[in-house]
């Protein structure tokens, strides 16, 4: 499955959050870091919330402001 995920960089490294996934975020020094570790916060997630696998997922549309 592919979920969608915003990377944020801030003070002393990068936050993560899955778009579709409420409240499943994680963080990391490096971008490559933080990518890895959201993964394995998407894996974790989805074991204890296996519903979520089911749900209709989100359409993301960029909108220029």
């Amino acid at each position: 499955m592919k979920y969608h995920v915003v990377l944020k960089l801030q003070e002393g490294g990068y936050v993560v959050k899955c778009i579709e996934l409420p409240g499943c975020m994680s963080e990391g020094k490096t971008k490559e870091e933080a990518l890895k570790n959201i993964k394995e916060a998407i894996e974790g997630y989805l074991e204890a919330f296996p519903e979520e696998k089911s749900k209709t997922k989100r359409e993301v549309i960029e909108v220029s402001v």
